[in-house]
């Protein structure tokens, strides 16, 4: 038992990480998740192996989170996606006290205790307005690729303001600037300005505590970075592993197993019981 896996099946992409008993990351592994959530943890795992080298025998734990996390046939252990950001991002800088995760569906604001624990969090997993769905959108009607738009935002100097933050109606919204000759970088900037405004709402309602880290798979879009910063005042932390953040947190959940193992302590099934239900 010399890894731990920790598999993070979200509903657009699943991420995986495998550690070694030092806590260093052996691989890591990025796939569209797709239609069959159960296949997406499967190949997900199979991908760690294949780019570790290592067998299925040699890891002793793996934890599940995210969407799918339940639908994991290899998992040991299932936990929350809120608990897990909590935990990498702490691990990733140790000063975190409040984390913004951003993904695909939904968006959170997770207050952190000092040992990565979560004190208080708010999401809004009702509406899909504020998250990378709904910058998708906005790409998908300027005819852009989504890994372009933050860049192009940056060089907005009069940005547009958006009527509403719908995911439904932010096609019309983008169109009627077009049709208005809005130039698309400032078009782009009042779109990210708009999920800026909308995510500090959520923030606001946990706490705004220094250290911010900044999580989640819109952590890779530098438009949105600065557009937060901007709405903060206040600098972010952003890691290259910002998108690996849920799986992180799982992995680390699970290495707590084989290292508990390794001393033989009898309480590792009772922890895992009570992580499941954070």
């Amino acid at each position: 038992m010399d890894f731990a896996a920790g598999i993070d099946v979200g509903s657009t992409q699943t991420k995986a990480v495998l550690l070694d008993t030092a806590r260093a990351i052996v691989a890591r592994v990025l796939i569209n998740t797709g239609a069959n959530v159960k296949r997406a943890g499967q190949t997900a795992l199979d991908a760690l192996l294949e780019r570790s080298g290592a067998s299925r025998e040699h890891i002793g734990f793996v934890v599940g989170t995210g969407y799918g996390r339940y639908k994991i046939e290899a998992g040991n252990a299932q936990v929350t996606e809120i608990s897990c950001h909590a935990r990498g991002a702490q691990f990733l800088f140790p000063a975190t006290r409040t984390v913004i995760d951003m993904g695909g569906q939904d968006t959170k604001a997770i207050k952190v205790g000092p040992e990565g624990d979560v004190i208080d969090f708010c999401m809004n997993d009702k509406c899909a307005a504020g998250t990378g769905r709904f910058l998708a959108g906005a790409a998908d009607v300027l005819g852009l690729p989504l890994d372009e738009i933050g860049d192009i935002s940056l060089r907005g100097t009069q940005p547009i303001r958006l009527t509403s933050v719908c995911t439904v109606f932010v096609e019309s919204d983008i169109l009627g600037y077009v049709a208005q000759k809005k130039k698309i970088e400032d078009i782009l900037a009042g779109v990210h300005q708009a999920i800026a405004a909308r995510t500090i709402g959520l923030v606001r309602r946990v706490g705004i505590e220094p250290e911010i880290t900044f999580t989640g798979g819109v952590a890779r879009n530098i438009g949105m970075v600065r557009a937060l910063e901007r709405k903060l005042d206040a600098t972010l932390n952003v890691s290259a592993e910002a998108h690996f953040t849920g799986a992180l947190g799982a992995a680390l959940y699970a290495l707590d197993h084989v290292l508990a193992a390794r001393r033989e302590e009898p309480a590792v099934a009772e922890v895992a019981a009570v992580w499941v239900d954070q």
